[in-house]
């Protein structure tokens, strides 16, 4: 099974939204996960992995997620190779077991054009990075389900984030 995830910020409040699938041609998922934590910290410049890593790994704990593959939205290496991303501090926080394929829709300093794909119609690239092979990533994510810029799936991961987020910020008031 495949995991996409993303994370939405509300104040002190994060929602994490997990969209578990069978493979890179599904159009509908599996199930879908979400967790809230509070008191996050700040965004520090440089650092986003410190604020987004506690999220995901909170809510692979607590639905006791074991995907194959996890699809981040960011970068696995910031410069495609060396610089860890959050990709890299997930996969290393789960011992190198599950692979992690960065999906970034701005590029990043000094990524080469070797890391972009472009899906439907969209003159703007998306930036993959990934902790197993680049080509296969690439394929996976080129060929993912929906005509836009954005798979279909990984956005749902970014909606059912944000509609957590609204939720809460309307049971609130």
């Amino acid at each position: 099974m495949i995991l996409a995830v993303d994370v939405q910020y509300s104040g002190s409040l994060a929602f994490v939204a997990g969209i578990l699938f069978e493979d890179w041609n599904s159009q509908s998922s599996e199930a879908e996960y979400v967790s809230t934590l509070s008191d996050i910290k700040e965004y520090e410049a440089g650092n986003f992995y410190m604020r987004e890593l506690p999220c995901i790994l909170k809510l692979l704990e607590e639905h006791k997620l074991k995907p194959s593959i996890i699809a981040v939205d960011g970068y696995v290496f910031l410069d495609g190779v060396k610089k860890p991303g959050l990709g890299k501090h997930l996969y290393d926080s789960l011992n190198y077991q599950i692979e992690v394929i960065g999906v970034a829709k701005k590029a990043f300093s000094g990524i080469s054009r070797e890391y972009e794909i472009y899906r439907g119609k969209s003159k703007k690239p998306l930036y993959i990075t990934t902790t197993g092979k680049l080509d296969s990533a690439k394929a996976f994510i080129s060929g993912m389900y929906g005509e836009n810029r954005f798979p279909f799936l990984l956005k749902r991961a970014d909606q059912l984030c944000r509609e957590e987020a609204n939720k809460s910020l309307h049971q609130m008031s």
